[in-house]
């Protein structure tokens, strides 16, 4: 009989979470997966996890706690995020690093500079070995059926509470405790994209396959209320016309300044990404260029994707000049007026106080402001890039979906990218793979309950 326990859509790393946690909860589960891969936009990500007050960054020696991350995620988010979510995060995190560490995920050395954060958190992992992992644990344990190339396209809903699922093919499925949607954003809906982020209908997106809305769409049919919709936000610091790496590079996080193609800065560049990419969308033909001395490159880090400088100098990716009147050359960028900006920067550095724009720190609170002196110079051009929708069906604090009238619609969960709330305005390194571990968990340990 197509009967369990619980039901999931969506095989990236919320999908997985919530199947692992339900297996070892002794919940019998089916996982649908409408690709013939797991892994989805996870897989692709940069493999961040936002934790706090981690035996890694103790032996670090960073200081870090729950209450910091917390005022870090409502500061970064303008205090549009759901405050009673962020609290959840916050004090459940530390539970789910420990489990991920405890069934043998491995964490590389700590990421010193990132978005959105007071100090190193950044947590990093190869995303498609965490998703796959998790894969595997939950399958081996015999109670949780994967059903790939398996589309759901509908909830079967009696009495205003979800029972099961349909796939395209019409076959029911159904679920004793209830549904957990794990289906990803919508980044790859062009239509979605066109009306909830015009400003973004035209940049480069890169994501899953499968991020087409389908789940948000499922909710939104039962009317599930949406959240976040008006704050999807592009990633500064794609190369326009790298076709190679999908990955941003962050050089501004390094204490590189972005200037627009008239060769003057434009934004505060310690502020999230996510800002940076509202920024670079409204400058002329949407390109920046990152601008770095030797200095500056020398701080990279190969192990680090996103900062990653050796590697994009070897493919070509930099503009590279002796004087800052040649990478202007190269850039098309008039000399002179680079040449003021970088100066009129260096005396802001050097007296403690940036005139135009605030900017205090590399990034966020963290990290000391650097001239730009040092030849040779580095221009690294940019642009912004859609890597996911970071909004979606509101939940709870237990993950359950919330209708329009702030009712629960009863045995419907989700968790990952296809919610809303958490973010708020703008976002933080590790905050969007830590939320889909933490919230699929979540969802999952829920529903076992019932």
């Amino acid at each position: 009989m197509n009967k369990v326990d619980i039901i999931i859509i969506g095989g990236g790393a919320a999908g997985w979470a919530a199947a692992l946690s339900a297996v070892q909860e002794n919940q019998s589960v089916f996982l649908f997966e409408k690709l013939s891969e797991s892994g989805g936009s996870s897989a692709k990500s940069g493999g961040c996890l936002a934790f706090a007050g981690t035996q890694l960054q103790r032996d670090n020696n960073v200081e870090d706690s729950p209450d910091l991350l917390y005022r870090d995620l409502i500061e970064i988010g303008k205090q549009e995020n759901d405050p009673v979510l962020v609290r959840t995060y916050c004090d459940t995190q530390l539970s789910v690093y420990q489990w991920l560490v405890d069934i043998g995920v491995r964490f590389s050395p700590l990421m010193e500079t990132a978005s959105g954060q007071s100090v190193p958190r950044v947590h990093s992992v190869d995303p498609a070995d965490m998703v796959r992992l998790m894969q595997s644990l939950a399958i081996k344990s015999n109670q949780c059926t994967y059903k790939n190339e398996c589309q759901i396209k509908s909830l079967i809903s009696e009495n205003g509470v979800v029972k099961g699922v349909t796939d395209t093919n019409g076959n029911n499925y159904y679920a004793n405790k209830g549904v957990i949607i794990a289906s990803g954003g919508f980044a790859k809906n062009p239509e979605m994209l066109r009306r909830f982020a015009p400003q973004y209908a035209e940049a480069i997106v890169v994501a899953g396959d499968g991020s087409t809305g389908d789940g948000l769409k499922m909710g939104w049919k039962l009317g599930a209320d949406l959240r976040d919709m008006a704050y999807i936000k592009g990633t500064f610091g794609k190369h326009p016309t790298d076709e190679h790496s999908e990955h941003s590079l962050q050089a501004v996080y390094k204490g590189a300044i972005a200037v627009n193609q008239n060769g003057k800065r434009f934004v505060n560049e310690s502020i999230s990404y996510k800002l940076l990419g509202d920024a670079v969308m409204s400058q002329p033909w949407n390109v920046a260029y990152q601008i770095m001395d030797q200095a500056i490159f020398d701080t990279g880090d190969d192990r680090v994707r996103i900062l990653d400088f050796g590697r994009r100098l070897e493919e070509g990716l930099f503009i590279v000049g002796d004087t800052l009147d040649e990478i202007a050359a190269m850039a098309e960028i008039d000399q002179q007026t680079l040449n003021d900006t970088v100066n009129r920067y260096n005396e802001y550095v050097e007296s403690g106080e940036d005139l135009e724009f605030g900017r205090t720190n590399m990034v966020h609170r963290h990290g000391s402001l650097v001239k730009i002196e040092k030849p040779p110079f580095y221009a690294y051009p940019s642009t912004a890039v859609v890597f996911g929708t970071y909004c979606g069906l509101r939940i709870d604090d237990t993950a359950r979906v919330i209708n329009v009238d702030d009712e629960v619609i009863g045995g419907l969960y989700a968790a990952g990218e296809v919610t809303g709330g958490f973010h708020g305005a703008a976002y933080m390194t590790g905050s969007a793979l830590g939320k889909a571990v933490v919230f699929g968990r979540i969802a999952a340990l829920e529903a076992a309950k019932k």
